[in-house]
């Protein structure tokens, strides 16, 4: 069975690098009009647009920092004034710093995690459902296993990206009688720029071990499973939380 997400429309925040560039190839590939939006790195958005139509698909580039509330609200009105609707959010943007005890994270820290983490998924989402009601589109959070379990000296990533999987939760009751749905993954270790310090350095070898698979995954893995979630062929999953990670993490 093939996905066709043809002519529709798809915005995927923090879309230049990493699982974002994943998801934007693939919805494209699948036919979708997608948005790259990024916050600080244009020139690979403009990477990621052009390879995009090079294949022969249909995307841009918009600089926008979800965590403020209008460019949030600029993102998506500039989506649907350029097709007149929109069918597709993907809230991917995020930040992951390096080790930090609690009692050492600054305020600073603390609000920017979960300014961009969290809070920009919120802005784009409440900016985006009245249009979406109209499609019956679909949304889709990336969290991460640290959302699930809770992850030591990340204290404030992890309360972002779990906060990520309740609010999937309760935009999946409170808007699936619209014909919206929403659904989250949550990645385990993958190899992108927001991980390859670690990943370069002496514990790798230890997290590979951890995961019962035996390596740490891809971008273009995760991304697969956003495509299915939004496309038909999951027209009856709704609220769920996909654990995307090797094995290393079993719930739900």
């Amino acid at each position: 069975m093939k996905i066709d997400l043809q002519d529709k429309v798809a915005i995927v925040t923090g879309g230049s690098r990493g699982i974002g560039r994943a998801c934007c190839e693939a919805l494209a590939a699948a036919g979708a009009r997608v948005f790259v939006n990024y916050r600080i790195e244009r020139a690979w958005a403009e990477l990621i647009v052009q390879r995009i139509r090079e294949a022969g698909g249909e995307a841009f580039e918009v600089e926008a920092d979800v965590s403020d509330r209008s460019e949030a609200d600029t993102l998506v009105d500039e989506a649907v004034e350029r097709f007149g609707r929109l069918d597709i959010v993907v809230n991917n943007a995020g930040i992951w710093n390096g080790d930090c005890p609690v009692e050492e994270i600054s305020d600073g820290e603390w609000a920017e995690t979960i300014g961009i983490n969290l809070s920009g998924a919120f802005h784009v989402t409440r900016s985006a459902v009245p249009h979406l009601k109209k499609t019956s589109g679909s949304i889709v959070n990336v969290s991460s296993t640290a959302g699930q379990r809770g992850e030591a000296l990340h204290s404030h990533y992890a309360a972002s990206k779990g906060g990520l999987i309740s609010f999937t939760k309760s935009l999946a009751v409170e808007l699936a009688g619209t014909g919206v749905r929403t659904n989250c993954v949550a990645p385990g270790w993958v190899e992108t720029d927001m991980t390859k310090d670690v990943l370069a350095g002496p514990d790798r070898e230890r997290i590979e071990r951890e995961i019962p698979l035996g390596r740490v995954g891809r971008p273009e893995e995760i991304a697969a499973v956003v495509v299915f979630l939004v496309s038909d062929l999951a027209s009856f999953v709704n609220g769920e939380v996909v654990n995307v990670n090797g094995g290393s993490v079993l719930v739900g």
